[in-house]
């Protein structure tokens, strides 16, 4: 029984790819190395968004070359976006790499690990079409678990290269996603965390109609669910209709992923988002007030092409004034291929760092007054680990949580009292 041994590197969006692989690959007999190494074949499923994750998939690719010339592996498969965009030249690249699996590839894996002799070359076209994956091998904590519900984006951000990438949007059926579901809940599973590029367009492509409220209607019936999470929204397609779901369904999380990039309407243009500051807070107005205990996190992107130091003097006082929950900053990377790479006003990088570091500082300040109105307050906890959990304000990997000083039984909820906090993590006592 052939052992292989997988790393999935990149979103969550990613991981689902990697469980798919694994779970053909189970399916056909391979063994699943959960431990260290080693193991007949090292299995890489690399993300390539930004330099940043080139870089750590560059890196990992070396690491696994080296490990398989010290005899810890017999084959280095390499998978992902990383592929996609760099296809056989990463073979050059790499020789000492057998096979490269595509996005479009995941569901021949097992062929193309058979068939690596001289270097297996599968960077072929996306599918146009995104169905249920037959098999599945879990890769998250056993209680909590990622559902893509669509794949590929059809919004042309300039700074990004996902398009090009995993082409474009396509939405699951809902008959597969809720069958993915119940497959999910049936195994254990209670909180399902929904991924795509774009959450806010699910269906557009299928029924010509946004569908993800009733998706998320249809998800609130199967038996086992307890937490339903939406990740990846886009603010001018949450609905009323969205909102008005996520308020009256208990089992859907006061929680929502709005990636909102900037606030300052210049540098919105230059990205070609469809967002304008207007718009924005009138959505956040919208959102609070049919869900008005919402958490709310967001990224922002500071240094891009073009911004002013007053444009970002915009986005510091929006932070402060909107109080976000929780706030992924990330200075702008160059990316060969997108469109705002050829933008004028490429900025210093110490001038990104110096942005970056103040917006981090001023949603820190944020959340030093968020935390000071938790103290006191009463929570549902989903257990992680036996001293940690997460309450529906906080989503799994990405969040902080809730520390406990007794031990808990993971997979667990609890009811508890929030009695302190630093940072994003809270300190709780059971009640």
């Amino acid at each position: 029984m052939p052992s292989i041994f997988p790393i999935s590197l990149g979103c969550p969006k990613n991981l689902t790819d990697t469980e798919e692989m694994l779970g053909v690959l189970q399916a056909r007999g391979y063994r699943v190395v959960t431990g260290d190494p080693p193991a007949d074949i090292a299995l890489l499923n690399t993300c390539a968004f930004i330099g940043p994750a080139v870089r750590e998939a560059d890196a990992e690719i070396k690491k696994l070359l080296a490990l398989k010339k010290q005899g810890y592996f017999g084959r280095v498969i390499v998978a992902g976006c990383l592929v996609q965009r760099e296809k056989e030249k990463l073979l050059r690249k790499y020789p000492g790499v057998d096979a490269i699996v595509g996005v479009g590839d995941v569901p021949n894996i097992a062929g193309i690990l058979e068939n690596t002799a001289g270097g297996g070359r599968n960077a072929g076209a996306i599918p146009r079409i995104l169905t249920r994956r037959e098999f599945r091998f879990p890769a998250t904590l056993p209680h909590s678990a990622y559902l893509k519900i669509a794949d590929g984006c059809d919004n042309a951000c300039a700074f990004c290269a996902i398009p090009r990438l995993r082409g474009g949007y396509r939405s699951k059926p809902i008959d597969d996603i809720i069958a993915e579901a119940e497959s999910m809940a049936a195994g254990g599973v209670k909180e399902l965390s929904l991924v795509a590029q774009d959450t806010t367009s699910y269906g557009i492509d299928l029924y010509g109609a946004y569908r993800l409220a009733d998706l998320l209607r249809a998800l609130v019936k199967v038996s086992g669910l307890q937490w339903i999470r939406v990740m990846y929204a886009y603010p001018e397609r949450v609905s009323p209709e969205l909102l008005e779901a996520m308020a009256g369904e208990p089992k859907i999380c006061h929680y929502l992923d709005l990636p909102l990039q900037h606030i300052a309407d210049r540098v919105l243009g230059a990205m070609l988002r469809d967002s304008t500051a207007a718009l924005i807070k009138q959505k956040l107005k919208l959102i609070r007030e049919i869900v008005p205990d919402i958490a709310l996190r967001t990224n922002f992107i500071v240094g891009y092409p073009g911004e002013t130091e007053a444009d970002f003097q915009a986005l510091l006082a929006f932070v402060e004034e909107y109080e976000f929950s929780k706030v992924g900053v990330f200075a702008y990377c160059r990316e060969k291929g997108t469109r705002a790479a050829e933008l004028t006003g490429q900025l210093p990088r110490a001038v990104k760092n110096r942005r970056s570091a103040a917006l981090t500082g001023a949603q820190s300040r944020v959340i030093d007054r968020k935390n000071k109105k938790m103290i006191g307050k009463e929570a549902q906890i989903l257990m992680d680990m036996p001293q940690f959990g997460r309450s529906q304000y906080e989503a799994p990997d990405i969040d902080g949580g809730v520390n406990f000083t007794s031990r808990l039984s993971p997979g667990s909820f609890v009811s508890a009292r929030i009695t302190g906090a630093e940072g994003y993590i809270l300190k709780a006592t059971l009640t």
